[in-house]
């Protein structure tokens, strides 16, 4: 018996997903937490906490958001998923091991002065994430009897992750050539909707012209 061969229902495994993104969230807060008590042993004011922890609550906020976008995207893709194959497990444990890992580089980000190799951690663990969730998207497409996702779906899937991954790609690009503010390149991830409708644009001239 294959590992293909090899499936079980989806109600724990989305529950345990469910759990380990609710706990990389939670760890995010926790640097932040440690600066409060440093503030209040040196007697720092509220407003000298926020002057002196911009750059923590930037990266905390930038992080809480990424993440809680990541587990959305992660809930629609697997919504209508019926069975989990073992490959298709490992890849969602890759997945997840980079959500659970985020929360170092952010605590980097904002205690940390800036070097080259820190967007490169930081980014680098977003395309991480990217990735997975476009092997995801591939297995499925390979294996629809999983899922009840339309066909069409599945490889907007694929396109919309691509994107995804491009603009995660310049934005690495930004961060580790324009300093101190390179982290502003993640803004090109507004993009993502332009990106997508090009990319899907190609894809489908290839299926015609084949």
């Amino acid at each position: 018996m294959t590992d293909h061969t090899l499936r079980f229902r989806t109600e724990r495994f989305k529950a345990f997903v469910d759990a380990v993104v609710a706990i990389a969230m939670t760890l995010l807060i926790l640097p932040l937490m440690e600066s409060v008590s440093d503030a209040a042993s040196n007697r720092l004011s509220t407003a000298e906490f926020f002057d002196e922890h911009s750059g923590q609550l930037l990266s905390f906020g930038l992080s809480f958001v990424l993440i809680a976008t990541f587990w959305m995207g992660h809930h629609r893709q697997y919504r209508d998923v019926e069975w989990i194959t073992s490959p298709l497990l490992w890849i969602n444990i890759a997945w997840m091991a980079t959500i659970v890992w985020l929360p170092v580089p952010t605590a980097m980000i904002g205690q940390m002065d800036t070097d080259l190799l820190q967007p490169v951690v930081y980014i680098g663990t977003l395309i991480l994430t990217q990735v997975t969730t476009l092997a995801g998207w591939v297995f499925l497409l390979r294996h629809p009897d999983l899922t009840t996702t339309p066909v069409e779906t599945l490889r907007a899937g694929v396109i919309g992750d691509l994107a995804a991954i491009i603009l995660f790609l310049v934005a690495l690009a930004i961060a580790v050539f324009v300093q101190p503010y390179g982290y502003a390149g993640l803004l090109v991830l507004l993009l993502s909707g332009v990106v997508t409708q090009l990319l899907d644009r190609v894809a489908r001239r290839r299926t015609t012209a084949n």
